[in-house]
């Protein structure tokens, strides 16, 4: 039996997240530079993506890249935009037979406005799509995301929209980049690294992590199966006892 016939299709994570890390380490082990190791990702984010609509995953969000990462070398960094650029103008028809939504979460205004404007292309041509929605977290860092809603929600009770007594995890929820979209089940992170770096802080708070050894450019669609069936065999209890659920 197949990878992708051993998992319940009724206890598939609604909402997977990763963070794709280790394109450089690869790139550096075929004695390459960085951005070999960004382009080979390219492959690994369409198995990623195909994988998790055929398994019936409905949101996806792809780290793709952190507010820290502008620090990087300028030519690194150059070259991460033109590639994204390239990508999107690759994979729009493969999201539109794919029958998947885009959306970008993060400061998409420090891209250049090429990028920009390809994204904005892209989110709107793929606005009706309803199998999956494919989320990139661009320029993203989630500590902004949560002090951004924090001075959403303290202009609404300055404005009298929203009462102090009001504010809860929904308001909060609602008032991140990610409104209305489910937390996520199941986050996953490649290279072997075992920390969040910054990455959905508030979202994963009741999220299964799990951490594969392979480099982000060598994932394949059988290692989010594996990753989905390690989730199926934990039990999730959000502090209640084993007895309780």
């Amino acid at each position: 039996m197949s990878l992708i016939e051993q998992i319940d299709k009724n206890n598939v994570p609604e909402h997977v997240a990763i963070i794709m890390d280790g394109n450089g380490r690869w790139a550096k082990k075929q004695g390459k530079f960085r951005v070999f190791g960004h382009r080979a990702g390219v492959k690994a984010v369409r198995e990623a993506v195909e994988g998790a609509a055929e398994v019936g995953v409905k949101f996806l969000t792809l780290y793709a890249f952190s507010t820290e990462n502008w620090n990087r070398p300028k030519l690194e960094v150059e070259a991460l935009m033109s590639l994204l650029l390239s990508s999107l103008k690759d994979e729009l028809e493969t999201l539109t037979k794919n029958n998947i939504k885009l959306k970008i979460i993060g400061d998409i205004s420090k891209l250049p406005s090429k990028n920009q404007r390809e994204l904005t292309s892209v989110v709107e041509k793929t606005k009706d799509n309803d199998r999956m929605t494919l989320i990139l977290a661009l320029s993203y860092s989630s500590k902004v995301e949560i002090i951004d809603s924090i001075k959403s929600i303290a202009q609404k009770v300055k404005d009298g929209i929203v009462d102090l007594s009001d504010i809860d995890e929904s308001l909060v929820s609602n008032n991140l980049y990610t409104a209305g979209i489910p937390d996520v089940d199941l986050m996953i992170r490649t290279s072997g690294e075992t920390r969040i770096s910054n990455f959905l802080l508030w979202q994963i708070a009741y999220a299964e992590l799990f951490f594969l050894d392979i480099l982000w450019p060598d994932f394949r669609k059988k290692n989010l199966y594996e990753s989905i069936l390690d989730y199926q065999n934990r039990e999730r209890r959000f502090g209640k006892t084993s007895e309780q659920l």
